[in-house]
């Protein structure tokens, strides 16, 4: 008769933890070996509650489009893209790898709403303006950053 070894018992262990992994769903496996390989977006996604916002006036598929043309010109390097989830994450080139995620909100059939988010803040008001710039949206003046509506008037 044959008798186990510790290799067969060793063997057993790691097909048991696989397949446990592989029946319990792997969402979280995956976002963390994201952020180990430097490819999350989870980060970006938590940023934007101080994204510099604009408007975009067309449809949100044009918007996408238009935006992924103006980072190739740009020279950005895309990372992810997802139009379901209607972000675009990049790096500020291949040598700068800080992450800027580009956010995409339906404002109705003829406008979109774009969040240009990054945990640094110079990054983010660097692609934020060269984007804009190139979509040809106007940047704000200070007065309208603060929501002073009749500093023009």
């Amino acid at each position: 008769m044959k008798r186990k070894t510790d290799v067969d018992s060793g063997s057993e262990k790691i097909l048991a933890l696989i397949l446990i992994i592989l029946i319990s769903g792997c969402a979280s496996l995956k976002e963390t070996f994201k952020g180990v390989a430097g490819i999350s977006t989870k980060e970006l996604e938590a940023g934007r509650q101080s994204a510099i916002t604009k408007t975009l006036d067309c449809d949100y598929f044009t918007s996408f489009t238009k935006v992924l043309d103006a980072l190739r010109n740009m020279e950005a390097y895309i990372y992810a893209q997802d139009i379901k989830k209607h972000m675009i994450a990049i790096y500020v080139s291949q040598e700068d790898t800080t992450p800027i995620g580009i956010f995409f909100t339906e404002v109705n059939s003829s406008a979109t709403q774009l969040e240009v988010s990054s945990p640094s803040k110079f990054s983010k008001e660097y692609i934020a303006e060269k984007l804009f710039k190139i979509l040809g949206i106007k940047p704000q003046t200070t007065t309208e950053k603060k929501g002073d509506i009749n500093a023009k008037k």
